[in-house]
């Protein structure tokens, strides 16, 4: 049987390089050959054991490649054409998506709905991290890249950009509104970009790290504030003259950007989680105004499908958004564990690696 190399989820502690068999196709598939990818935080919360995943399990869910070999029932595409796939997969049949929320794609069980269903790359199904992936619902999901666009211009899609707009779109951003973005990470630096395509015209980033800070600028923030200058709280309110922000985008993850982003927001604003949390959160009383507050708080997990793909790509296309500057480092598959001890530790500067197998 073929073999692929791929980076395989070990343990908590160990993602490492080794071969498994490439992917029978079923009827409704394609194989993807994959000619670039990257690294995810998620996969981060993954190799330290705050996210379960099965032992053996291909790590990754942001593809960019070429269809190697189609499913028999998958019509409208042709072997060897150009395409990427959303780190969500969405079926199209399931209640979730006939409810518009493919990303919560999947089963409900005797206890309940299961969240997250909707993301099966690196999660329930073997992932990107690897020569080949193979796509379920390949006609739901496959979404050809148009001529011009590079592999780099679009390796933002399928995750870091559909997440850090869907931060915006989720919030309820309208023109003229302020905005602040808590963690300049690449999700948070996508965040302000999309904040700025919904309207808004005062946008705050909030960060700490230099390089950050500066293409946050670039890609739309009005103001940055180093939160180790002083209380970003304090800084935001004193910059809105103590109105608030209308949306306050958390990208982190932690209960202290979490509260933070709760108390900026002005009454009857919109608290728009992105975060991934490994521990339980807590309320404060104060900031929740006991309840009273005509406070929103909303969650999103990345939009996929080959429509929101298509949507993103124009975007990228347009010109109204440019994120190769995302890309600070490049990595053959090969060297993917030390990809992996960069990315984690956040050293040289370090936004999104390209894998390139």
């Amino acid at each position: 049987m073929p073999r692929m190399k791929a980076a395989i989820f070990v343990e908590p502690g160990r993602i490492v390089l080794d071969e498994k068999p490439i992917p029978d196709v079923g009827p409704r598939d394609a194989l993807m050959r994959i000619t670039t990818t990257t690294i995810c935080g998620t996969d981060i919360h993954i190799l330290k054991g705050e996210y379960p995943v099965a032992k053996g399990l291909t790590i990754g869910h942001e593809p960019v490649g070429v269809i190697e070999k189609l499913g028999s029932a998958v019509e409208g595409y042709t072997e060897g054409q150009r395409v990427i796939a959303g780190a969500i997969t969405p079926s199209g049949h399931s209640y979730a998506c006939l409810c518009g929320c493919g990303s919560q794609d999947g089963p409900g069980t005797k206890h309940g709905f299961k969240a997250t269903g909707g993301w099966k790359f690196g999660n329930s199904i073997d992932g990107c991290q690897a020569e080949y992936v193979l796509v379920p619902d390949a006609a739901a999901n496959l979404s050809p890249v148009a001529e011009g666009l590079s592999d780099e211009e679009i390796l933002m899609c399928p995750d870091i950009m559909s997440t850090g707009f869907a931060g915006a779109e989720s919030g309820g951003v309208k023109i003229g509104d302020t905005v602040v973005v808590f963690a300049l990470g690449p999700i948070g630096l996508c965040a302000v970009a999309g904040a700025k395509l919904m309207g808004a015209t005062t946008i705050i980033g909030v960060d700490t790290v230099p390089a950050r800070l500066e293409v946050a600028k670039k890609l739309g923030a009005d103001i940055v504030v180093d939160f180790k200058k002083g209380d970003p709280v304090e800084q935001i309110m004193k910059l809105t003259d103590g109105r608030g922000v209308d949306v306050a985008i958390e990208a982190l993850g932690t209960q202290g950007t979490f509260e933070s982003a709760l108390r900026v927001l002005r009454p009857g604003g919109t608290l728009s989680s992105l975060g991934v949390y490994s521990k339980d959160l807590t309320i404060p009383l104060s900031a929740f105004s006991s309840g009273l507050g005509d406070n929103k708080i909303i969650t999103s997990l990345c939009p996929g499908g080959k429509e929101r793909m298509r949507r993103l790509m124009n975007v990228v296309a347009s010109g109204r958004v440019d994120l190769k500057s995302l890309v600070t480092h490049r990595f053959k598959l090969d060297d993917i564990e030390a990809a992996y001890d960069l990315f984690g530790h956040q050293r040289d500067g370090v936004l999104k690696v390209a894998i390139t197998p």
